[in-house]
């Protein structure tokens, strides 16, 4: 590996996100060539978290543009503050300005709402952390307006002109593929896919991220939600929920796993009532004997 990777994973680890050595390669060589990191896989499985704990480790922003269906770019990018113009207006009724040197003032900075990727662009101090979360929710005509601002990383306000990001933000996708993107926006970001992670890793990441649990009880936890992942479910957990669970037995001072104890907390990790159903029937025909007969 090299001490670039090294480094950059051991900046994860001090953020507790354990991070192997294809996730901190990618994140190496999407700030060293300049180009957006487009993140998939699952649910639930850390893609979003990667952002953040950048943005934590490299002491900067996180500007986060949450997408959805609909989204356009002027929620994305800025609005003009027309309350506020008017508001300007009204008070400025009886000074001698002219009508363009009004209408100058109110098309303004200090009349200007900015939005997640303009307030990107624009920062003063250095690189932020640009995170455009779950991009698959949004509709193509974004997606294509999209490729325009991560190409250049310029924006062109009519009334204030172009604008140049200073330093140009360290830019993560994320998609849960619930429709596929453009070859386009795909060709212009390093890829990255996640999957739920081994026991291994798990078990690592439970330690990591809930420290007060027992060792016994976070493998039993581990093993237990690994098994779920194999079962036919709607939805499937996450890291996300393993953590919850872990956290949640804690907070239940849960010195050991058993049958009952899952039974009752079953909804930190199934959140759908069909999974419910289904894992209530796995385990009444004895189906996850061997799990429960292999915790401590």
């Amino acid at each position: 590996m090299r001490e670039e990777v090294r480094k950059i994973q051991e900046l994860l680890r001090g953020q507790i996100y354990i991070a192997d050595a294809s996730v901190a390669t990618s994140l190496y060589l999407a700030m060293r060539l300049g180009k957006p990191l487009l993140i998939e896989g699952p649910a639930g499985v850390g893609k979003t978290e990667i952002a953040r704990v950048l943005a934590a480790a490299l002491a900067t922003r996180l500007v986060r543009l949450q997408c959805y269906e609909g989204l356009d770019a002027a929620t994305a990018l800025y609005e003009w503050n027309y309350s506020k113009q008017l508001l300007h207006i009204k008070m400025q009724e009886a000074t001698l300005e002219s009508a363009a040197e009004k209408e100058a003032r109110i098309f303004s900075e200090p009349f200007l709402l900015k939005r997640p990727l303009l307030e990107a662009i624009t920062d003063p101090v250095r690189s932020p952390v640009l995170l455009i979360d779950e991009v698959d929710r949004s509709d193509e005509e974004f997606e294509a307006f999209l490729m325009e601002v991560l190409s250049e990383f310029q924006v062109t306000i009519p009334e204030l002109g172009s604008i140049r990001a200073t330093h140009r933000p360290y830019v993560v996708l994320t998609s849960n593929r619930s429709r596929e993107l453009s070859d386009a926006l795909r060709r212009r970001c390093l890829y990255l896919w996640i999957d739920y992670p081994t026991f291994d890793k798990e078990l690592e990441i439970v330690r990591a991220k809930v420290p007060a649990i027992s060792e016994a009880l976070s493998r039993d936890v581990t093993r237990v939600i690994q098994t779920v992942r194999k079962m036919s479910i709607r939805k499937v957990p996450g890291v996300a929920e393993t953590l919850d669970w872990a956290a949640a037995l804690v907070a239940l001072d849960t010195a050991q796993l058993d049958q009952q104890v899952v039974a009752e907390t079953k909804g930190c990790f199934l959140k759908d009532e069909s999974d419910l159903r289904r894992f209530e029937t796995e385990v009444d025909d004895g189906r996850l004997k061997d799990v429960f007969d292999s915790i401590s």
